[in-house]
């Protein structure tokens, strides 16, 4: 499988990651990211012996687009506590059906995962396990009965940018699990991992990364990313 690499230094791994597949071992034990990529990195620098490579965030398996990895154990530090601080700007592209109440706004919902069936839930904000969740969005352009959103999250949590559109009533174009009412089976969720900002983990400079989506249906659809 080939995988686009964005960036490459001693610290940091920056690709982008193909739409359908796990970012890590899981119970699926279907081929996952981190493993092909720490191969690559085995033959492409004939490395004898285990090679680190530490994932220092994640997306949803049918999610594609760029995502950093550590290639040292002080990067993967550093790029933790980045994430923990909430200093790593992460924005993303969604196509979403209708649209959310206002052209720019932002989203905070209180969200609670049920580990079991692996699906998330708005809360009230006193539920024991609820978790606060923030995004910003824009709508970038309208066609029809979608909207092309720019959106950046401020939490890191679990399937939040799916469950926070849905909750807002702007369901995620082919998202089969919190968008079931609009999405036909075998769609593919059209949310992708735009770009990453970020201090360098050692000389502190702002490193930044874009990805765009495949120009196929509902992508093909916008401006913005037919002129890239």
């Amino acid at each position: 499988m080939e995988i686009p690499i964005l960036y490459e230094d001693n610290h940091l791994l920056v690709i982008e990651k193909p739409v359908n597949i796990p970012v890590q071992k899981d119970s699926t034990g279907d081929l996952d990211l981190q493993t092909l990529l720490k191969e690559d990195l085995k033959i492409r620098y004939d490395k004898p012996g285990n090679v680190y490579l530490g994932l220092v965030h994640r997306l949803d398996r049918p999610v594609g687009g760029a995502m950093v990895f550590a290639k040292t154990s002080k990067a993967a530090s550093r790029l933790s506590d980045v994430i923990r601080r909430q200093t790593m700007e992460r924005k993303y592209l969604a196509v979403v059906r209708g649209a959310p109440p206002r052209h720019k706004g932002t989203l905070e919902h209180y969200l609670y995962k049920d580990q079991r069936k692996n699906m998330v839930y708005t809360v009230p904000s006193t539920h024991k396990q609820g978790k606060k969740a923030i995004l910003e969005y824009e709508i970038i352009e309208q066609n029809g009965d979608l909207s092309l959103l720019s959106v950046r999250i401020l939490t890191g949590r679990s399937h939040q940018i799916r469950v926070q559109l849905s909750a807002s009533g702007c369901a995620l174009y082919g998202d089969q699990k919190y968008g079931q009412s609009h999405s036909k089976p075998g769609q593919q969720i059209a949310l992708w991992a735009h770009s990453l900002a970020f201090a360098h983990p050692t000389n502190k400079e702002l490193v930044e990364f874009h990805s765009f989506p495949p120009k196929e249906y509902p992508w093909n659809l916008w401006k913005y990313i037919n002129n890239h």
